[in-house]
């Protein structure tokens, strides 16, 4: 009976053990920050994300703008994130993405280019961020371009940045646009607006056109076409429909 006894004891504490152990295995752990590498010889490329962040405005200039570091003899481009936190951040679509730096917190390096994506909620709860729309206003006292995919447009417009520039956003969203500001010029019926320093765009599979744009500009034709190539998109900018009003002086 005493051996029996023993037994039953035993084998209740190796079964208490691995259950122990499982839970302990399956406990969820932070990953570990890894900052990304900066060459000093490349533009800063931020873009800011958040939760509700729509892939593919995230996604497309971050394809083309990260291609550049493969092409040869120009000043490429150090692509990284941005967010108001380190943990991470969950896309509209359910992808979820660690960001590199944490605007409220880090010191963060020079930024040139700052691409904003659009949110889910870029129409109303993300224009109350008033920490959100002040790093915005920092940034652009120094960037060099600040360009804006989709709803991205309606955070650059409230924090004051496109008063005196011509615009577009999303075209389902434009009366939106106007009504909301309404001393705003307002392009319609075009893929991406360039004036000054802004670069806005109608976002959705078009961001793509509006970054490779931005590399043409920098870059010239052929590198544009370069890059748009290895991503099978057929490039010419002639062909589709944009505004220039007023070019950034280079």
């Amino acid at each position: 009976m005493k051996v029996y006894t023993l037994l039953i004891t035993l084998l209740l504490l190796i079964a208490t053990s691995c259950k122990q152990k499982t839970i302990e295995e399956n406990k969820t752990v932070s990953p570990k920050r890894v900052v990304p590498q900066l060459a000093t010889n490349r533009y800063n490329v931020a873009f800011l994300i958040m939760d509700g962040t729509f892939n593919t405005e995230f996604t497309a200039p971050f394809d083309i703008f990260q291609h550049t570091q493969y092409r040869k003899n120009i000043k490429a481009m150090n692509t990284f994130t941005v967010a108001n936190t380190l943990e991470p951040i969950t896309t509209f679509e359910g992808l979820r993405i660690l960001p590199d730096f944490d605007y409220t917190k880090d010191e963060l390096p020079q930024i040139d280019i700052l691409v904003v994506p659009s949110a889910e909620h870029h129409l109303d709860s993300d224009l109350q961020d008033s920490v959100m729309i002040n790093f915005v206003k920092k940034v652009n006292q120094n960037a060099l371009f600040i360009t804006s995919h989709c709803d991205g447009a309606f955070v650059l417009a409230k924090a004051g940045l496109l008063n005196d520039v011509v615009s577009t956003t999303f075209p389902s969203d434009i009366d939106k646009y106007r009504k909301m500001f309404p001393n705003l010029k307002v392009a319609d019926s075009v893929l991406f607006v360039h004036d000054d320093k802004y670069i806005t765009s109608a976002g959705g599979a078009k961001s793509f056109e509006a970054a490779l744009y931005l590399c043409q500009y920098l870059y010239g034709k052929e590198i544009a076409k370069s890059l748009a190539g290895g991503l099978v998109i057929d490039w010419n900018v002639e062909e589709i429909p944009h505004l220039v009003i007023k070019e950034k002086q280079k």
